[in-house]
């Protein structure tokens, strides 16, 4: 075979020569042939190497900084699942919240030139309509991340999916203490509400400050959101909790708690903790007040809303109801001259007027929406989905108008907790009024 041949067969790569072709090659007399000399043939291919290191520099430079879908010169396209059908629709107002928080962004111009365009779809809380919907979001709209989709089974059914293709799933509208495994789940960040994790410690650790002999009973669902809240309250007792709590579940099918209420009362609970969306919370004030049971009673967080838990289960028997927060209410006269309370005022007026500012989810999605704001901006100008994803994990010490003053939103990439603060309240009849001190933890 011709050596001619041999460097086409092997797709023109190098080939090292038998030792004795290079040593005849070496006792030839070197000569001149016509063209470039040799030391100009060599200028030559340096610059062609070095044109190729610059090219190949700039091509990983672009494909560094490159964007993700669904961001042009002009637009960022961001996608959302909420429940604005079903069970679950009455936390449908955060996502309404957002996209009206994103409406006054793009008012004032966008973030670096850029319109925020945050499309939400219904997903009815149910599993096979998340799925499908977030998929569409990804496959056919092709946002360059999702932001602030509500509740904790619903985005766990897609938390995979998202992560497996290093899709940002940002500020989920849930407190599981699960968004906080960045290990895991590390394109996963949970949104602005302290996990129910914390709020169970907090509850427990009143409870025995007031209670020398305390009998706790917890009512919740055999899921992620009841288990967090036992699992807070095991931290607290740690051996001692077989003896000091009894347990009562429900299913999100079931048509009343009563049975388990009356259950706990004749069991001697001095104190309860129900872990019930709204529709449940209604009913479990009701029945504890039907009993004339005075057990030191707290609601989770997300069912304290006076318009949507209270009011429908009457004011009267919730006087005394204990829950906390993390947030400004708009009826504590404490922040009636408070600057950030103003503008949020003025914010509902503007972008969702007729709407109850009674209730505390337009305030959450007033926060959340202003932290993905920060996010984008921190990003400047890549807004690759891993500057994204790194923007969200380095927060530092960010104020927002509707917190509670001295509560600052703070990630890290080890720490996925965007906010640990609470503040324990109790219901007057008319407004929450905060107490104690603002607590934080781990």
């Amino acid at each position: 075979m011709k050596r001619r041949e041999f460097i086409t067969q092997l797709g023109g790569a190098a080939v090292t020569w038998p030792l004795a072709a290079r040593a005849q090659q070496r006792e030839r007399p070197q000569t001149f042939r016509r063209g470039n000399p040799p030391y100009r043939r060599g200028r030559v291919v340096l610059r062609i190497l070095y044109s190729s290191l610059l090219l190949t520099g700039t091509m990983a430079m672009s494909a560094a900084a490159e964007n993700a879908p669904g961001v042009t010169d002009s637009e960022i396209k961001i996608g959302q699942t909420m429940p604005y059908t079903g069970p679950g629709a009455w936390l449908s107002s955060i996502g309404l919240a957002e996209k009206a928080y994103m409406q006054m962004i793009n008012d004032q111009g966008g973030i670096n030139g850029r319109k925020i365009n945050l499309i939400s779809v219904d997903d009815g809380f149910l599993l096979w309509r998340t799925g499908m919907e977030t998929r569409k979001l990804i496959e056919v709209e092709h946002v360059a991340f999702t932001f602030g989709s509500l509740g904790t089974p619903t985005q766990v059914s897609v938390a995979k999916y998202l992560n497996e293709r290093k899709i940002p799933q940002l500020f989920i509208a849930s407190g599981a203490y699960r968004w906080g495994n960045y290990k895991e789940t590390p394109y996963t960040i949970g949104g602005l509400a302290p996990s129910y994790r914390l709020g169970a410690r907090l509850y427990t650790r009143h409870i025995l400050r007031q209670e020398p002999n305390p009998k706790i009973c917890i009512l919740h669902g055999d899921n992620d959101f009841g288990r967090d809240y036992t699992a807070g309250v095991r931290d607290v007792l740690g051996d001692k909790y077989a003896a000091t709590v009894k347990e009562a579940t429900y299913e999100f099918t079931d048509t009343s708690i009563d049975r388990q209420i009356i259950e706990f009362k004749v069991a001697g609970c001095n104190a309860l903790i129900a872990v019930t969306l709204a529709p449940f919370s209604v009913q479990a004030i009701r029945k504890v007040n039907d009993l004339g049971w005075k057990p030191i009673f707290f609601m989770n967080s997300i069912s304290v809303s006076v318009p949507v838990a209270l009011q429908p289960a009457g004011l009267e028997s919730s006087i005394g109801l204990l829950s906390s927060t993390s947030t400004k209410d708009p009826l504590d006269p404490a922040f009636e001259n408070d600057s950030g309370m103003q503008g949020w005022r003025a914010w509902m007026s503007k972008y969702l007027p007729g709407e109850d500012v009674r209730r505390p989810s337009f305030v959450y999605g007033y926060n959340s929406a202003a932290t993905l704001v920060q996010v984008l901006k921190q990003a400047g100008n890549d807004l690759s989905r891993e500057n994204i994803m790194r923007q969200a994990t380095n927060l530092r010490d960010l104020e927002l108008p509707m917190l509670l003053p001295g509560i600052k939103v703070s990630t890290s990439p080890t720490d996925y907790y965007a906010v640990q603060q609470l503040q324990l309240m109790r219901f007057d009849g008319k407004r929450w009024v905060r107490f104690g001190d603002l607590v934080y933890d781990e």
